[in-house]
């Protein structure tokens, strides 16, 4: 473990010095009390277990900031003993892995998730130790090119480690940072990243990880006006860049926000596809290319589709083709929806016809990958 020391999570001999640390940071403790006043003050206080706080938190928002959250992993094998790195696309930097973590234990898998954090977000020594406590890995940015390929290095190293010497699932979103705009695909460079730990051909690099794709799926993301809002203000001010305090902002919006029903699908692993692939003898950057395409298709094909998809395609094109896929009241409900959101957007020179477009694209653009998916 030596060697992963900068990035790895805490090991069990660290965490009670880190969660005395963590305690004893003022600023975590207001936090914590902001996040979750309804913790009597003495569990706030005292040296409880940290995973008793998170999942009574994380629970807490399936019931009041969700109306239910559903899993299928009807295509995972029956044997539940087995290790996968999911790659999934990206809906939120906190819940994405915490919600599949409380899926994993109660359909009785043996483990949860490590996932991968990236350092623009650790911007406090607490939130730092805090991820490390609740196993995540660190992803470093904002690095020369020679020091990005040792990082990469490093970090494919540990997550075939996590897996197959760790017996860890990891979980790891399919591009650096959220899909702004819902269309989400998978950058080959993460694929090329998690084969450097690997030995062998392409294949072989990546067989042992067992990936598996895994699509999330909100009916309302409460992300979606600040998305918005940093559309605008990039297409305003090219050189604009969002501050710790907005990706501070993101966070707490994202957890607290409602989002409606969520749903996690679990896709068969690729393994199966890369082998075919690995018989074609294709070039390297034709490799990563088409099996980039298979997780996209399977991560496409799994959306559940919710009325407000529809309405937003409807909403853009001007028309009524998916009528029959909602109500009435399902459009109202939408349209007061985002009218509260676009609300909440606080810019001098606020563009609302873009900002609505903006919001609009985000529900359309699942549907409209679903639907080429099933069309083909």
């Amino acid at each position: 473990m030596i060697s992963f020391d900068e990035i790895r999570p805490y090991d069990a001999g660290e965490m009670k010095q880190a969660f005395n640390d963590l305690l004893n940071d003022r600023q975590f403790s207001l936090v914590l009390k902001g996040f979750a006043p309804w913790l009597p003050k003495r569990l706030r206080n005292g040296l409880l277990k940290l995973a008793f706080v998170g999942v009574k938190v994380v629970n807490y928002i399936i019931r009041k900031k969700c109306d239910g959250i559903s899993f299928d992993e009807s295509a995972l094998p029956r044997d539940k003993s087995l290790r996968y790195t999911f790659v999934s696309n990206h809906r939120d930097i906190v819940l994405d892995s915490a919600f599949l973590d409380i899926l994993l234990v109660k359909n009785g898998y043996p483990t949860t998730v490590e996932i991968g954090i990236g350092d623009n977000l650790l911007i406090y020594p607490w939130i730092k130790r805090l991820v490390r406590m609740n196993k995540a890995f660190v992803v470093r940015r904002s690095l020369t090119p020679h020091e990005m390929i040792k990082s990469s290095q490093l970090m494919s190293q540990y997550i075939h480690y996590a897996v197959n010497e760790k017996k860890e699932n990891i979980w790891i979103a399919q591009r650096e940072g959220r899909a702004k705009d819902s269309d989400d695909r998978t950058q080959e460079s993460v694929l090329k990243m998690l084969a450097m730990g690997g030995k062998g051909n392409f294949a072989e690099q990546l067989s042992d990880l067992n990936i598996l794709p895994l699509t999330i799926s909100y009916e309302f993301d409460p992300c979606d006006y600040l998305k918005a809002k940093e559309f605008q203000q990039k297409r305003d001010n090219p050189r604009y860049k969002k501050s710790r305090q907005d990706d501070l902002d993101n966070m707490r919006v994202g957890i607290f926000g409602f989002k409606g029903h969520v749903h996690y699908h679990c896709a068969a692993p690729v393994n199966t596809f890369m082998n075919e692939l690995s018989v074609q003898n294709l070039p390297k950057n034709d490799f990563y290319r088409a099996l980039a395409e298979q997780i996209d298709k399977q991560i496409h094909s799994h959306y559940r589709i919710y009325p407000n998809n529809y309405i937003a395609l409807d909403k853009l094109n001007g028309n009524q083709e998916y009528a029959t896929h909602y109500t009435q009241e399902d459009k109202i409900r939408f349209e007061n929806y985002l009218a509260g959101q676009l609300a909440k957007i606080d810019l001098p020179n606020k563009d609302e016809e873009y900002l609505m477009e903006r919001m609009l694209t985000m529900y359309a653009n699942p549907l409209r990958n679903w639907l080429k998916v099933k069309g083909e």
